[in-house]
């Protein structure tokens, strides 16, 4: 699989001994993403042979150049570096072509797109008459054409040749569509703001091989003709790593800004364009895949007219071999940035995805992101003082923010700390398991900011109040249910009706609800819900599976000779693994069904790496060093990908392996290392490794969730120094919930 940075997420991953003073430059300096892509139908490819969101199709005698039905990418002529798409087509009698260039989907993107007119830049090696350029069809479908079903609909093909007359050879033109050109041809109205599809066919069939570059294709209005020129960007640094550079600027301060175009020189002479970034960003990482390299950057800004500024001066650095423990300590720090750099302006907390819907922040994600917070204080990632001031503000959007008998809901508006209802109407009150990770989160980071200072004492007492303030009895329900529950709102009560059983990743709610001061659960709950042995939590545990092995909780069996005292079937998805196990340390932990849970969380990540290697469906990319099955998206959406036949879909995940350092080092290790050293071309970016792969289908995800990266920071700590472990279990109420567990009469 060979792919290319994608230009536009590349932001900035400081470097670990940088002194604060540097690094405080640019805190708050990044900005939302929403209304980029609001505007964004291609920019750049992940991948540097085939387009993922294209699609291309000829008939007869037609012929269209294609790699696995998709659209190639060109890497040598583009209008903005690294790529753009490549249309070669021959249009013969009889026969018939289509190339479709969609409109990237990904996790909680914005709707609707904005502006009047469609553009697109294109560039002709040989000159193409305007009677001779494809026909333009425009689809609210991803499915180009095959509409089948309100509210999608396409329009009738409109000539691209009247809009932009003549291709010369050798130069860009730029097309300009007012969309009121476009006329419905479907059975329903087009609407432009829910564009999905941009589709050139066939038009005149001259039978004459024709290749067209097309880049930056684009929704907006008319950018104002008489911006004043852009300055050259300032302060320019370069910092080296182990294989890649990390290029900072200053920011150039313009509402035409459009974006910044990154140079590279390998020989301090000639510079050559690498890539892009959005305005707001002002890092670029520039992936050199050996140590060793020396290389110079420069850094031009461009407007929304794609005018240059003069370059900036130059600023270069040399890669080298960094340790083992130099490599954790990067993997960590970019991480980090993610609830660092990332966070929701007003609130603090994590955004569910980046990009995404700005406006949506996540509970559990924050939970995580607090416990990565307490990692970047004591790694000098941020000062102690940056530390308390973010966890500050945390704190107090979550006592402002809705509750429902003290739980948040899943997601938020970062702004209001109003409930939005992502995953629909009966989601509109509290869920106890977003507002466990987060909790889980707060009591580690209660614990490690308990100095002498006023600001942390204020702190400790208000996170104390938050934690006494949730109401865990209240989610049972009927004071004599066997069960917690997931799910309660004001309108819909436990509509949802979702019953908390192990094992999987909840284990923490049960936890905190046994250990909470004030609105407690039995302790025997654990062995009534968690644990349960009524037929509801047997049929639940099957139910989800697919499997009879441990659906009575324990498990007992081995797989690629492992044994697994608890876990359905091979053990799950390795979210399981992390989630409920950033603060709760699991070696503190057994039960009547394992001697130990950090052991048989080892196993079922041993389990995870063994069925890999076996590779049974025989996917692309796996291997010793490629392992990690665990919840992301895909090339076909969200999967909670676990070693099973209905679970495996070819996707990797890098925190499954990477998050799981403290039960398996040496292979999490070797996986980094592949990950990075030899993949980092297409998964090293923004925020340390990209939250998933696909090598079969040569699809990489165009998002960081959330919900990955900590786990990875946190886990990795734990792995080195137990910090985030220590800290949790030094709330004296878990360590009395687990003597009152332990006292528990065995069966």
């Amino acid at each position: 699989m060979k792919l290319r940075k994608h230009k536009s997420l590349a932001t900035r991953p400081a470097h670990w001994l940088l002194l604060f003073g540097i690094f405080s430059f640019y805190l708050g300096v990044a900005r939302a993403n929403t209304e980029y892509y609001r505007h964004v139908a291609f920019d750049n490819s992940l991948t540097s042979e085939s387009y993922f969101y294209s699609a291309g199709m000829a008939n007869g005698p037609s012929f269209l150049e294609q790699i696995n039905s998709r659209l190639p990418v060109e890497t040598k002529t583009f209008l903005t570096p690294p790529n753009a798409l490549r249309l070669q087509w021959q249009s013969e009698p009889g026969g018939g072509w289509e190339a479709e260039v969609r409109v990237a989907n990904f996790r909680n993107r914005y709707p609707e797109v904005s502006g009047h007119n469609l553009y697109f830049w294109c560039f002709a090696p040989q000159a193409i008459a305007a009677a001779d350029l494809p026909v333009l069809v425009l689809s609210t479908s991803r499915e180009g054409l095959q509409v089948a079903e309100f509210p999608a609909s396409f329009t009738e093909p409109l000539p691209m040749g009247k809009f932009t007359g003549d291709i010369p050879a050798g130069r860009w033109i730029r097309a300009r569509i007012p969309f009121a050109e476009f006329h419905t041809a479907s059975i329903y109205n087009f609407r432009p703001e829910y564009l999905q599809n941009v589709v050139f066919h066939q038009a005149r069939a001259d039978g004459v091989r024709h290749t067209l570059i097309v880049d930056e294709v684009r929704v907006d209005d008319d950018p104002a003709a008489d911006a004043a020129p852009l300055p050259a960007p300032e302060n320019m640094q370069a910092i080296g790593y182990d294989r890649h550079v990390e290029v900072r600027w200053n920011p150039v301060n313009s509402s035409s800004l459009g974006r910044y175009v990154v140079y590279r020189s390998l020989d301090g002479k000639n510079f050559e364009p690498i890539g892009i970034q959005l305005p707001g960003t002002e890092r670029y990482s520039d992936f050199l895949g050996k140590s060793g390299v020396t290389a110079a950057y420069k850094v031009a800004a461009s407007d929304k007219q794609y005018r240059l500024s003069p370059l900036s001066t130059a600023a270069s650095a040399s890669t080298r071999e960094f340790n083992d423990d130099e490599l954790l300590t990067m993997l960590q720090e970019a991480c980090f940035r993610y609830y660092w750099e990332g966070a929701d302006p007003s609130s603090g907390m994590a955004r569910e995805s980046i990009p995404g819907d700005d406006r949506i922040v996540a509970t559990g994600t924050s939970g995580f992101g607090i416990a990565a917070l307490v990692v970047g204080v004591d790694r000098g990632f941020i000062t102690r003082t940056q530390g308390v001031e973010r966890l500050t503000k945390i704190v107090n959007f979550l006592e402002h923010a809705q509750r429902y008998h003290g739980a948040w809901s899943h997601f938020m508006d970062g702004s209001t700390g109003k409930t939005m209802p992502v995953f629909g109407m009966f989601d509109n009150g509290g869920d106890l398991v977003e507002t466990s990770f987060l909790m889980q989160g707060l009591l580690a980071a209660r614990q490690y900011f308990h100095g002498k200072s006023d600001a942390e004492q204020d702190l400790y007492r208000r996170i104390s109040k938050l934690w006494e303030t949730v109401e865990w009895d209240w989610y049972r329900g009927d004071p004599k249910s066997d069960f917690i529950y997931w799910h309660w709102s004001v309108e819909w009560a436990q509509q949802i009706r979702h019953p908390l059983i192990g094992f999987n990743e909840v284990m923490i709610t049960y936890i905190l609800a046994m250990s909470s001061p004030t609105h407690g659960v039995p302790v025997d709950m654990y062995y009534s819900g968690w644990a349960g042995q009524s037929q509801t939590a047997i049929g639940y545990r099957g139910g989800w599976s697919g499997a009879s092995d441990g659906d009575h909780y324990g498990n007992g069996h081995t797989y690629y000779g492992i044994k697994l005292d608890v876990g359905v079937g091979t053990g799950g998805p390795l979210f399981f693994t992390h989630y409920s196990y950033i603060g709760f340390d699991p070696r503190s932990l057994h039960d009547r069904y394992t001697s130990s849970y950090f052991e048989n969380n080892r196993n079922l990540a041993l389990i995870n790496r063994a069925y890999c290697i076996a590779n049974p469906k025989h996917f692309e990319g796996y291997g010793p060093n490629a392992w990690g099955l665990t919840a992301s998206d895909g090339p076909e959406g969200y999967v909670p990908h676990a070693p099973d036949d209905n679970s495996d879909r070819g996707t990797l995940t890098p925190t499954g392996a990477l998050a799981s350092f403290p039960y398996t080092p040496e292979a999490s290790m070797a996986a980094f290392k592949h990950y990075y050293r030899d993949l980092g071309a297409q998964l090293w970016d923004i925020y340390g490794p990209r939250d998933a792969f696909d090598s079969g289908h040569d699809w990489v995800s165009p998002i960081y969730m959330g919900l990955n990266q900590a786990p990875i920071v946190v886990m990795v700590e734990n792995y080195r120094t137990g910090l985030v472990w220590k800290s949790f279990m030094s709330n004296p109420e878990i360590t009395e919930m687990l003597r009152r567990l332990d006292a528990l009469p065995a069966r």
